[in-house]
């Protein structure tokens, strides 16, 4: 039996759907963050269930040739990143890998047609939505996905500059608030925070129903509660990907299955004969109904 706060040492093979490197630990798998494939390293453990184990590589025994500094001093700590530590370009490998994989166990494919990953223009500062959890203090930070711990921040590294510097405006201000969700039109420059913020000393506009984004040319309008895409840069090349595959003539049937605010739909419309949208959130369909016909 293996206990909690016990030291593994293990040899990690893979990469785990969830971001974490895993290995083998005799009849166990173990599942640990700051690992790289190919590692050996020594795990501590956090948390045991039947057949498998979750912990942390805290000791690098043979460390990988894609192993890399994290930009931020918050790594580890936060876990709203997990791979800070791994090289950019082995990231994508990993995940294309990933897809793979998946393809393979549940669609029984023998060879998994993945194209290589478009890489990212920017890897850092593109996020345009962020969800701060509160201390009692009225501090804003992440919650630790093992512990529970929670973790004031004063900077993120993927967050876009607008968000980091209402950070920087709210952080201890807003006590008596659960979460703090902040939203930036990129292209437009329109925000929403939510909820309402009654302190004083906060000199930010909040409470906004909604707020409006542009993509390829075209606005659209977000509810609080709406999804919407965190990089807009990727979002467009997304667009024009599936424009390229789809190569309209104009005269398709396209289905949009999970709509959300009907991006796909209002995008791909003028090209094709009629575009059906499917979505079940009310707050991205009444979006969506909005968008679509701007």
């Amino acid at each position: 039996m293996v206990t909690t706060e016990e030291r593994l040492t293990v040899t990690f093979s893979d990469m785990a759907q969830q971001g974490d490197a895993f290995a083998r630990h005799n009849d166990d798998l173990v599942f640990a963050a700051n690992g790289i494939p190919g590692e050996e390293a020594i795990v501590l453990v956090k948390r045991g269930r039947k057949r498998y184990l979750t912990g942390q590589a805290v000791e690098l025994i043979k460390a990988s040739p894609y192993r890399v500094e994290p930009r931020c001093q918050h790594y580890g700590r936060c876990t709203g990143c997990q791979w800070q530590h791994i090289d950019y370009p082995f990231q994508l490998a990993l995940k294309r890998r990933a897809v793979e994989r998946q393809l393979l166990l549940r669609g029984n494919f023998p060879q998994p047609p993945v194209l290589d990953i478009l890489p990212a223009i920017e890897p850092w500062h593109y996020r345009n939505h962020a969800r701060f959890s509160v201390d009692p203090q009225g501090q804003l930070g992440f919650v630790h996905r093992q512990s529970g711990e929670f973790i004031a921040i004063d900077y993120c590294h993927l967050m876009h500059p607008w968000i980091n510097s209402v950070l920087s405006q709210l952080q201890g201000k807003c006590a008596g608030a659960h979460q703090v969700a902040a939203r930036y039109g990129v292209g437009t420059g329109e925000w929403l925070i939510q909820p309402k913020l009654a302190s004083p000393e906060i000199g930010l506009e909040s409470g906004q129903p909604f707020y409006e984004e542009e993509l390829l040319g075209r606005r659209f309008r977000i509810s609080a509660s709406s999804f919407f895409q965190v990089n807009i840069t990727q979002g467009e090349r997304l667009v024009e990907v599936v424009q390229d595959r789809l190569n309209p003539t104009g005269g398709e049937l396209v289905i949009d299955v999970y709509a959300g605010v009907g991006t796909f739909a209002v995008l791909l419309g003028p090209q094709v004969r009629r575009v059906v949208a499917i979505e079940e959130a009310s707050s991205a369909v009444k979006d969506a109904a909005v968008n679509i016909m701007g």
